[in-house]
């Protein structure tokens, strides 16, 4: 299960904002947004492109988080 605060904590420290992420999964903020929050998902393509650019070390910790479940 996606872990919104941990993705959301790695945004912060990476220094980018929302539109940055956005554009660079060249998806509109309302579709960030709803991916955020549950309402869709993120596909495999984006999550590694997420990845490096927020510099995400384990997949699992944000992305398939078992705590949540």
């Amino acid at each position: 299960m996606f872990n919104r605060n941990k993705f959301m904590a790695q945004i912060i420290m990476s220094g980018k904002s929302m539109s940055d992420i956005a554009n660079m999964l060249a998806i509109n903020k309302v579709t960030l947004y709803r991916k955020i929050n549950g309402k869709s998902e993120f596909n495999r393509s984006e999550i590694c492109k997420l990845c490096e650019c927020l510099n995400i070390k384990d997949v699992k910790d944000i992305f398939f988080d078992k705590q949540l479940t």
